[in-house]
């Protein structure tokens, strides 16, 4: 297996729990509560609040964290490790942190990550659609990571490695906006 670097805090972090979980064979469980909590900070500006302000103390970042985790049904290896990242004013790197757990598991199981950014939230048909192309163009199995970003009008972009395809129509639209101004 190729070892996968994720660099800083977030990477020693992300690589810390990546090898307690392949070492507890419970890395999918791990995976689905990393995603179950980044759906739950996607949903509420407080929680957002709550990882990046510096005037939460660690003991109030701590409570406050158990209390979600407790909630959302976060115990075990996940529990303990959310509730260390808070103990030692690292929740700012959280999300950070994710990815970098993503990443190291789809190196671990041979996938590759697709980032895949659209207007409007993929059907789950056009999502087989996307996921059965990229899959064809990388001969592997292909994770996607999709965000939704309005501003893009439509299209999509989607990022596999350090290849990045933009069909958006923000990115068309600029285009033929800078064509313009150069033909005057």
């Amino acid at each position: 297996m190729a070892e996968t670097f994720v660099s800083g805090v977030a990477g020693r972090y992300a690589t810390a729990l990546f090898e307690l979980a392949r070492d507890a064979g419970a890395i999918d469980a791990v995976k689905a509560d990393l995603e179950r909590f980044e759906a739950l900070l996607a949903e509420s500006d407080d929680l957002k609040r709550l990882v990046r302000s510096p005037v939460f103390s660690s003991e109030e970042q701590e409570k406050a964290i158990a209390a979600i985790l407790a909630r959302a049904g976060i115990g075990g290896l996940s529990g303990n490790f959310f509730k260390t990242v808070a103990a030692n004013r690292r929740l700012f790197a959280i999300e950070a942190i994710i990815r970098g757990f993503r990443q190291q598991v789809s190196a671990f199981k041979g996938e590759v990550v697709a980032e895949v950014t659209v207007a409007q939230p993929l059907s789950e048909a056009h999502a087989a659609t996307l996921k059965g192309a990229l899959d064809a163009m990388t001969g592997k199995d292909v994770q996607l990571v999709v965000e939704v970003d309005p501003s893009l009008l439509g299209g999509l972009k989607v990022k596999v490695g350090s290849r990045l395809v933009d069909a958006s129509l923000k990115t068309k639209l600029n285009s033929i906006r800078y064509a313009m101004k150069e033909v005057r």
